[in-house]
């Protein structure tokens, strides 16, 4: 029987950890997603992770492109329409509101 070596498994734990992390991060930046969403779909990576033994990269590739995909199927498109309209109309109003200062000088 081979012996587990402490110290690959230590990197391949962080390595997941980053993982999750970034797709936590990726994910919440979404359009509409809220809390509720991320806590359901790290859940559901969590599980399958536990129940397969699998990488969550080798399960899911790339964090940030899963992340794109939960999104697309946990909220609602017209939720995630309200979300996209609603950045970008605060994005205008911060730039109007940098030229403003930078023209005042404040």
């Amino acid at each position: 029987m081979a012996k587990k070596d402490p110290t690959t498994d230590a990197a391949s734990e962080k390595d997941r950890e980053k993982w999750m992390a970034r797709f936590q991060v990726r994910l919440a930046m979404q359009p509409g997603v809220d809390r509720a969403v991320v806590l359901q779909a790290v859940k559901e990576v969590t599980m399958h992770c536990a129940d397969t033994g699998e990488h969550p990269r080798t399960a899911f590739g790339s964090p940030d492109a899963y992340a794109v995909q939960v999104a697309a199927r946990l909220v609602p498109a017209d939720q995630a329409e309200r979300a996209r309209r609603h950045d970008a109309a605060v994005d205008r109003l911060g730039s109007v509101l940098k030229r403003a200062r930078d023209i005042t000088g404040s």
